[in-house]
Order: structure tokens, then sequence, then C-alpha cells
């Protein structure tokens, strides 16, 4: 009888909690509405799809997750039922080197045309979903709209897709693209570290091709300001580079295996002027990882 008496407390307790918390959901959904970061409709994803499962990151079940799938449970809190269904997935068949997604969705993998007339600095670039519709509605909303809560998702997609598409052993040093300081005060963060930033916390805990790596935030710098690549030509977007990075500490990339991190690989023109200036300053190679490739 005393069991029952102490417990019924404790059975109530936990009621209250879980109606307190879905109170609190409904209060929030009904005044502070979400809406859809691509069409701007309202909707309701219900409190189970709020956060990411915390406690699944892991290479073990980021390594073996659909890049669709994990998508859709990131961004759920972000983007309708329908929009979310829009994610294209950065597949084969593509690109050995640069991750170039081909319009066919037959074959293996491949040298694309450019990479064969004009081999890149960098070994291989891969990304994790092709730049369009809700992918390119997301990143907008971080760098321009400055949703800095987009930053975590798509940590964790990038995460994903370097367990998956990296061995390990491979990398040694994380380094993300950076911003011209005039441009980096205007916006207020650099959204390739940004996405970056959360690994920090979660290194340690990862075998695979995640164990080992260090962040180094200023292991680039840019020395000159350069126009935004948006609406220029390969060539323009080359010269728009060109000369514009250098290395902060050569000791510190000295015979590293270099990941770059940024947002959008569209041509390829800034990632592959930052794997020249590792290159020449000493890396031992470079690879290229982005949020987003162009088609």
């Amino acid at each position: 009888m005393k069991l029952h008496a102490s417990a019924a407390p404790k059975r109530l307790e936990a009621v209250f909690k879980q109606t307190g918390s879905r109170l609190t959901d409904a209060l929030k959904d009904a005044v502070f509405p979400l809406r859809c970061l691509q069409c701007g409709s309202i909707f309701h994803p219900g409190p189970a799809d709020r956060n990411f499962p915390k406690d699944k990151i892991a290479d073990g079940w980021l390594g073996t997750c659909d890049l669709s799938d994990i998508f859709r449970i990131l961004m759920r809190p972000y983007l309708c039922s329908t929009c979310i269904n829009g994610f294209i997935p950065a597949d084969s068949p593509l690109c050995r080197q640069c991750g170039l997604i081909f319009a066919s969705r037959k074959g293996e993998d491949r040298l694309c045309e450019a990479c064969i007339r004009s081999p890149k600095y960098f070994r291989v670039a891969r990304a994790g979903g092709v730049y369009d519709q809700a992918m390119m509605a997301v990143i907008h909303a971080l760098k321009y709209k400055g949703k800095v809560q987009l930053a975590y998702p798509l940590s964790m997609l990038l995460l994903c897709v370097l367990i998956s598409r990296w061995r390990s052993g491979t990398i040694d040093l994380v380094v993300p693209v950076p911003l011209f300081p005039k441009r980096f005060r205007r916006r207020g963060f650099n959204q390739a570290y940004m996405v970056v930033r959360p690994w920090r916390a979660l290194l340690a805990g990862l075998n695979g091709p995640a164990s080992g790596m260090t962040i180094h935030v200023n292991g680039l710098k840019r020395i000159r300001p350069t126009r935004a690549q948006t609406g220029l030509g390969r060539q323009a977007r080359l010269s728009n580079v060109s000369g514009a990075f250098e290395i902060s500490s050569p000791e510190q990339i000295k015979g590293k295996q270099v990941l770059i991190v940024d947002d959008v690989y569209t041509t390829g023109a800034t990632v592959n002027e930052c794997a020249r200036v590792l290159l020449k300053g000493g890396a031992a190679a470079v690879d290229v990882l982005t949020v987003a490739r162009a088609m």
C-alpha cells in the first residue's frame, strides 16, 4: 500500500508535466505559428518534430542514414511537408572529383568534362544536396535573413556526408572559407564556420573520418574584398577570387590533409583557389565539403 501511495504523486506529477508541455507547445503554435521558409505557408510540425534526436548523433547512425531522410528529420521545424520533399540529395552518379550531379540518373561516378579539361587542385568535392528549392531557401534564410538556428541542422547534414563519403584517416584539419572582414562585420557571422562549429563538441565522441580532426577557423583569410559570385560567369568568378586568400598560420597547415567547408559550390572557383593556396603553403592534400551543389 505504501508503494502505491508514494508512486501515485510521481505518476500524477509526470502527467502534469506532460500536459503542461503539450499546452506550452500548443500556445507557441497559436501565438507564434511556424511559417515555411520556402513557400511562407503556416504549418504545424507537432511537438515530436521540433528537435533533432541528439542521442543518435553517432557515426554508426549518421553514416547509414539516407540524406533525404535526415534532411526531413532536421528540417521539419522549418519547412512544410510539401516543400521539404523538394530536397534533392547530392547522390551518385556524380563527378568523381568536383561532385557535379549528372542530369542522367543512370551510370557510375565518372569525371565530368570540366574536370577532364581542367583538373582541380582539390582531390574531391562533395555536398549535402542540390542547390535548388528547399536547400536554396534554407541557405538564403541563414545567410541573408540571419536565421542562425539553421546552422545546427545543416551542420548535422554535413557531418552525415563527411562520415559516409570519407574514409578514416583522410582528414586532419577542417578550414571554413573565410569572409572579408568588412563583409563579416556587416553580416555578423561567417556561415561556413557556423555550419562546422557544432562539430567541436562532437568530434571527441565520434570515430571514423571525424576522429582526430581539428577545426582551424582562421586557417585562411581573405586579404582583399571580392564581389559576390552570384551572377558572375565562370571567367569572372575565377578573376574575382584570384589572389584573394592567404594562409594565416603556415605551420598549422604544413603536411595536413585539409577539408575546406563552404555553403555552396557553384563553379568551384572559390574553393579551388583556397585549395591552390593551401597546397602552395604546404598542405598534403585538400578536399571540399559544401552544404549544397549547384547543378
